[in-house]
């Protein structure tokens, strides 16, 4: 070999391989799951406060409060569903209040565990998520079908989206080794 040339490392076994790039699969894998565990964290969260909503609520005159919302929201309670609204506040009692509170604490408090298990990478977290987001898809799927509209055409996408994902991760660490 002359002074100037480059020798070629695959001409000669003698030379080490170069090193592989660093498996960014598993990353993106992380990466994907903390995204799906920040959104259930902001469905619970959300929820913990519809929660919080209706135990402010406990001891005040449902009708009047809905009356008011109704209005401040520029509709006519004389309308369908502002008439619905204030009918169904009507009928509404404090201990029925405080049952809707506790599930939606109980809610929000399985999608706050889910979170955290998601976050940390928790096997049992992602099943838990496959299976609560899969129960919800034949009620969204019926929904469409009643009545389409974006927002329940985004919410089944989401979810639809989230399953496969989660299944696809699952799927996907039951091939590579450990």
């Amino acid at each position: 070999m002359s002074h100037g040339q480059v020798a070629d490392p695959d001409a000669s076994p003698s030379v080490t391989p170069a090193p592989r790039e660093p498996d960014t699969s598993k990353a993106n894998i992380v990466r994907g799951v903390r995204v799906v565990a920040v959104f259930e964290a902001l469905k619970g969260a959300l929820v913990l406060l519809a929660g919080l909503g209706l135990l402010s609520l406990v001891h005040h005159d449902l009708q009047a409060v809905a009356e008011r919302l109704v209005r401040h929201s520029h509709l006519d309670p004389a309308h369908h569903y502002p008439r619905i609204f204030i009918e169904a506040a009507s009928h509404t009692n404090d201990s029925r209040l405080r049952s809707l509170a506790g599930l939606a604490f109980l809610y929000a408090g399985v999608r706050l565990i889910e979170a955290y298990g998601l976050w940390r990478m928790r096997v049992w977290a992602e099943w838990l998520a496959i299976i609560a987001g899969s129960v919800y898809l034949p009620v969204e799927v019926h929904e469409i079908f009643r009545r389409a509209t974006w927002m329940r055409g985004m919410v089944l996408t989401t979810n639809l989206l989230i399953v496969a994902y989660l299944v696809n991760v699952r799927l996907l660490s039951r091939r590579r080794p450990s």
